[in-house]
């Protein structure tokens, strides 16, 4: 009986199948590209508006995750990464935990531009840094990707 309540008990603890982030299948697959320096100001006006409904729906979608999504569904969060060179790269995060204003998960991009991130690396940063939110479902369908949607049709200079 012991071994049978200590088995209970391990299989109450740790999921059978851990549930691995996936984007849509039906998502348009990302072409990363570099923005000039010189048409930077340009770029970040263009993306203003879709960080700005981002940050304004991005309360509901943690709440959504926070109570818990259902199998089949991923969020995933975009941010900036720096290096020590002053470089950055917009990267989706897979998000793992939200508390205390801090947004932890895994990098879940192929890194292009910046050195010393790797796709499935561990990063946390705060919530303020959040540019962008993205429910993924079975189906194929997503909510949110507002500045994402808005970058597979922008050709202001990238």
């Amino acid at each position: 009986m012991r071994r049978l309540f200590v088995l209970l008990l391990i299989s109450l603890s740790f999921p059978a199948v851990a549930q691995q982030p996936q984007f849509s299948p039906n998502a348009p697959p990302d072409q990363p590209s570099q923005v000039a320096a010189e048409e930077m100001k340009k770029f970040e006006a263009a993306i203003a508006p879709y960080i700005a409904q981002a940050k304004r729906t991005y309360p509901a979608a943690k709440a959504k995750f926070t109570a818990g999504l259902p199998v089949g569904q991923s969020f995933f969060v975009t941010t900036r990464l720096y290096d020590s060179s002053g470089a950055f790269e917009q990267v989706f995060i897979a998000v793992r935990d939200i508390a205390d204003g801090r947004v932890s998960g895994r990098i879940w991009n192929d890194i292009e531009r910046v050195q010393g991130f790797r796709h499935g690396d561990d990063y946390a940063f705060p919530e303020s840094d959040v540019m962008d939110w993205l429910i993924t479902h079975a189906d194929g369908s997503e909510e949110g990707n507002f500045v994402g949607k808005f970058l597979d049709t922008y050709a202001g200079g990238g």
